[in-house]
């Protein structure tokens, strides 16, 4: 009995089934072996998870001091009683992450036309490209702090070019997957019409990328302002050197009240790039 197209079909499909059955298994059982591994390295003790958890509540609580209603105002005052020297450090804070991001995105984004393997660059640029924007984001922010630390002293400068390097990586990287992904057909007819590479960058690739970059961009800013809180644990300037001191001395209110002052201002970052991607995007905020 000779066989048909359908037959040769089915029996195609069923030994790629298999394949890919036998291939999803070990790749499972490998995953549950490293995630086993995972949590005996890590120590993970679940009797001793949920004893300790009332005591983060007590570490909690203590943030917040007994407030009344018929003194309310007087309580609050009391306890923001540094408003004027925080929100002045919060600000440095805030610059201090506007600026790194700013620096990071420009270079990370320049770099990402030559990290992307669809815009001509040479293999050879790509490698090194690629391979600078990995040293600059593997390396944790707060090490790079630290050794801007000991070059410039202390100061907001450390952990500005802290800031600006991780994001340098990070968004060089996000930058290029995108340029990965675009239409090449602009690109073809700039280049068939006579235009040189930067014109296919300047008027084939940003017009498509710019949406996902400014989106990418925002968000990178809404972290490095609390990565540039963390970076005044270190000395690096900001609003975290008075953070770390009230955790130290065991002025939990004082913490507390940071605490929410931050919160806050992550808050309206959050809400303000949300408007602006929805904006870029053509969608009513009323709609989302």
């Amino acid at each position: 009995m000779t066989s048909t197209p359908l037959d040769s079909f089915s029996h195609e499909w069923r030994k790629r089934r298999a394949a890919n059955l036998r291939q999803g298994s070990l790749g499972g059982l490998l995953l549950l072996v490293a995630l086993a591994f995972s949590l005996y390295v890590g120590q993970f003790d679940l009797w001793r998870l949920i004893t300790g958890l009332p005591r983060i509540t007590e570490f909690l609580g203590g943030m917040v001091p007994e407030l009344h209603w018929a003194t309310l105002s007087h309580d609050l005052a009391d306890w923001f009683w540094g408003m004027e020297k925080w929100l002045a450090l919060l600000w440095t804070t805030l610059m201090m992450a506007l600026f790194g991001t700013a620096a990071g995105t420009v270079l990370g984004g320049a770099l990402s036309f030559l990290a992307a393997r669809n815009l001509g660059a040479a293999s050879l640029t790509i490698f090194l490209v690629r391979r600078v924007m990995e040293i600059a984001r593997s390396v944790p922010d707060l090490v790079w702090a630290l050794l801007f630390l000991f070059a410039f002293g202390l100061g907001p400068l450390p952990g500005v070019l802290a800031i600006g390097l991780h994001t340098l990586g990070a968004q060089g990287k996000l930058f290029a997957e995108v340029n990965e992904n675009i239409d090449m057909a602009p690109l073809e007819g700039i280049r068939a019409s006579g235009g040189t590479w930067l014109d296919e960058i300047r008027l084939g690739v940003l017009p498509q990328v710019l949406p996902n970059f400014t989106s990418y961009s925002l968000w990178r800013f809404e972290l490095n302002v609390r990565t540039a809180t963390v970076m005044g644990f270190v000395g690096a300037g900001g609003i975290g050197i008075e953070l770390y001191q009230a955790i130290s001395l065991n002025y939990f209110a004082d913490a507390g009240a940071i605490l929410i002052l931050v919160f806050l201002t992550v808050a309206l970052i959050d809400m303000f790039s949300e408007w602006a991607r929805l904006k870029l995007a053509g969608i009513s905020p009323d709609h989302a």
